[in-house]
């Protein structure tokens, strides 16, 4: 199957698309302006507080005759323009496939030779996020605004996180042996040009195995003990540093171990540099660098919450030389840990994570409706990922029943070489989701190859449906077209026979916003279709009920820019308490809830609405390898960009065979 490297055949289209668009454009921003002047977020009602209440209708008093008088000027320009686009739509196709430039980044082929079938397996890491970059206008009905600073700052956030070295921490005391979740969102990004060689080992409580490209000498014969002589990391675990502490009361490190760590720190390599430089200051509230956001990571404050003070003699080391330490802090650590105890039945890790996991695979993402924030946006994560997707959908009347003004807004990056890719709207859309062409991405990539030349491949899905509160039988039947589409997309792109497989499939996922939780008793339907039953959600027990440590992924809007839950860390904190929860996360709730707010109260269910899902299937897979997952992560790193909480997952593929 082609990609679709370019929106249309040939440049002449091309160029009379762009011409016809530079004619509607003038309108279309007039108006998004002259709407959003009129729908202020609470951000900037707090802005406002403190000036004089005539101000801003001073503002509005001015401008809007000005933004009128503009408007209808260029209405004419914007018809004839409209009148070339629309039928140009007929022609358009159903996604951008866009691949890193710059070789000098590209490491897609090289990834492919990582994993050998051979060996005992690769795990692969999943993202998914609702972004809610809509036109300005729109997005302020969620809270949101400044759409173009937000998809640049969005983006930024999720290559820092993805970007940074995995760090594993192991609590080992008597009492408890999970793994802390701080040790994914406590995390100080390496301080570019120290490359400070690692000491052998950490005396007492602490020691420190890192086990990623740059460290294959740093621990000389051990890692060419545990390794075999090869001093290459082991499948599935590069960028890996794990971190077993033994139990203390008072979660101090020696000198010595203080020492080792930040050694280890610098050893992992140098951070990534900031492309727009420490000084620039971007225009939407959450984007400014504040005590204790770990948003950006390439910042010298980041995540300060997360550091503990040490002690050096009898004084104690200044806040500045902490912020260059990879320490963590006691009390994180063991709050987490007790939290993750009350479920021991589980059988992999899961934990609120103020960042993206790190070494991130495939990222899915809906509400990508601006084309200028989706340029903004896949220029920045194109500086880790070197395949990306984007611009999926149709307009006009182009394959769907009614006409479509935006597209999907479904997006998706990868790692790994992509094979092939589809698209399917769905055509019983309606009210307002009735105006974009909301569907559906197919996607096939290559993750590997096996020493017989066999291809190892995947199939990564991603959707977006009705969104509109008691559509309940559109989102069913828009269900059970993306089963039929998914059946139909495997057997297209499948080329193997059973006697003869040329491919070997390692997984199929699929993810996005189904705009249907597990808990409401308006989404009964929803929750027990058929889908469920070929699908496994990692956070759901049966229809109706989720896991004890599962959480609601949509935020009240009303709370985005609250102090309390504006950065990563302090969202983080916020949403590991229950009473946290009901303060910022949307609640189902039942049909004879009482409109009182101790009557709403009184009805809250689970612990919020999860209508974000990253489910996994082991049917058609290759039968001689299991897939289970390693890793479910609910994501605060996005906090005050977005009304969504991101969610990942890490799915071990086991081959069931040794290491060579």
């Amino acid at each position: 199957m082609v990609l679709y490297t370019s929106p249309f055949p040939n440049s002449f289209l091309s160029i009379l698309h762009s011409f016809s668009w530079g004619l509607i454009f003038p309108c279309y921003w007039l108006a998004d302006r002259l709407v959003g002047s009129f729908v202020p977020t609470t951000y900037e009602k707090r802005q406002r507080a403190d000036d004089p209440c005539y101000f801003h209708a001073l503002c509005i008093i001015i401008t809007t005759p000005i933004y009128l008088a503009l408007l209808v000027a260029s209405l004419p320009f914007a018809l004839i323009g409209f009148l070339l686009w629309s039928p140009l739509q007929s022609a358009r196709r159903p996604y951008i496939y866009s691949r890193l430039k710059d070789k000098n980044h590209a490491n897609g082929a090289t990834l492919l030779t990582e994993w050998k079938a051979a060996g005992s397996g690769k795990s692969f890491c999943f993202g998914s996020a609702n972004v809610c970059l809509l036109p300005d206008s729109l997005a302020r009905f969620n809270n949101v605004f400044n759409t173009q600073a937000r998809a640049k700052e969005i983006g930024r956030r999720i290559r820092n996180g993805a970007s940074r070295p995995q760090i594993k921490i192991y609590i080992d005391s008597p009492t408890n042996t999970s793994i802390s979740a701080a040790s994914f969102s406590s995390l100080v990004s390496p301080q570019a040009g120290d490359n400070r060689t690692v000491n052998a080992g950490i005396k007492r409580t602490t020691s420190m195995e890192y086990k990623g490209d740059n460290c294959g000498s740093n621990n000389g014969e051990e890692n060419r003990e545990d390794k075999g002589g090869s001093g290459e990391p082991h499948e599935g675990e590069e960028n890996t540093c794990i971190v077993p502490i033994n139990g203390e009361e008072n979660g101090h490190m020696s000198d010595t171990e203080t020492d080792t760590v930040n050694g280890q720190a610098r050893a992992s390599g140098p951070a990534e540099p900031s492309l727009e430089g420490d000084a620039e200051i971007s225009k939407t509230p959450n984007h400014k660098q504040k005590e204790g956001d770990s948003g950006s990571l390439d910042s010298c404050s980041a995540s300060r919450e997360s550091l503990v003070k040490v002690r050096v003699g009898d004084g104690t080391v200044d806040q500045s030389t902490v912020n260059n330490k990879l320490l963590y802090k006691a009390s994180i650590m063991k709050k987490t840990s007790v939290r993750k105890k009350k479920h021991t039945d589980e059988t992999f890790d899961h934990e609120i994570s103020a960042f993206f996991p790190a070494n991130l695979d495939f990222l899915c993402l809906q509400e990508v409706f601006d084309k200028r924030a989706a340029e903004k946006l896949k220029e920045q994560l194109h500086h880790y990922f070197e395949y990306i997707v984007y611009d999926v959908g149709v307009y006009s009347c182009n394959g769907c029943c009614s006409f479509k003004f935006v597209n999907s807004g479904l997006l998706f990056a990868s790692r790994y070489p992509v094979m092939d890719a589809a698209y399917h709207c769905y055509p019983n859309g309606r009210g307002m989701d009735s105006l974009a062409s909301k569907g559906a991405l197919f996607l096939k990539v290559q993750v590997g190859s096996t020493p017989q030349d066999q291809r190892i491949v995947g199939y990564i899905s991603c959707t977006h449906l009705q969104a509109i509160a008691g559509d309940t039988t559109v989102r069913c039947e828009q269900l059970d077209m993306l089963q039929d589409w998914l059946s139909e997309f495997r057997k297209s792109t499948s080329s193997s026979s059973t006697a003869n497989p040329e491919e070997l499939v390692a997984f199929d996922v699929l993810c996005g916003d189904l705009n249907f939780d597990n808990c409401s008793s308006e989404d009964k339907l929803e929750q027990q279709h058929s889908l469920f039953t070929h699908y496994k959600d990692p956070c759901r027990v049966g229809p109706g009920e989720d896991k004890p440590w599962a959480i609601g992924t949509l935020l009240d809007p009303e709370g985005l820019y609250d102090e309390e839950v504006c950065t990563p860390d302090n969202l983080q904190k916020v949403l590991e308490s229950e009473e946290g929860r009901k303060g910022y996360l949307v609640y189902p709730t039942s049909k004879n809830h009482s409109s009182s707010q101790k009557g709403r109260k009184a009805s809250l269910k689970g612990n919020g609405r999860r209508i974000d899902y990253m489910l996994y299937t082991e049917e058609g897979l290759y039968l001689e390898w299991k897939v289970e997952v390693e890793e479910f992560s609910f994501i605060t790193q996005l906090a005050g960009l977005t009304d969504h909480l991101p969610v990942a997952m890490r799915l071990m593929v086991s081959t069931g065979e040794d290491d060579p």
